[in-house]
């Protein structure tokens, strides 16, 4: 009998080093999965912190884009208006003076006064 007690009280101790082997384990994977876990939300936390700078980057750059867009729109208008302002000066000048200056062109033309040029010498 002691023998069979030997025995069962070996089966018990065996069945208790795999228990606890298996208790051991788990918490090993336990706190192993934990870690991994951890892992993985520090690594959303960092993916929602960078979009959140990379938003506010990008918000900055539109500003910035906007502002100096929206100078050179407004230089662009200035230039286009003050050309427009001197086509239509010019065109106020070539009405005003156009009869007068056709009337000088037409009297040098037809009223001619044959002369004799100055530096003409005649060879005789």
């Amino acid at each position: 009998m002691t023998s069979q007690s030997q025995g069962i009280h070996q089966l018990l101790q065996a069945e208790k080093r795999a228990k606890d082997k298996l208790e051991e384990a788990k918490k090993k994977t336990g706190t192993a999965s934990g870690k991994g876990k951890r892992l993985k939300q520090a690594k959303e936390e960092a993916m929602v912190e960078i979009d959140q700078y990379r938003m506010q980057r990008d918000k900055e750059f539109r500003l910035k884009q906007s502002k100096i867009m929206g100078s050179q729109n407004n230089l662009s208008d200035k230039i286009e208006e003050q050309t427009l302002g001197k086509i239509q000066e010019l065109n106020g000048h070539y009405n005003k003076y156009m009869e007068s200056v056709m009337n000088q062109l037409l009297s040098m033309v037809c009223d001619m006064k044959p002369e004799i040029h100055v530096n003409y010498r005649a060879t005789n």
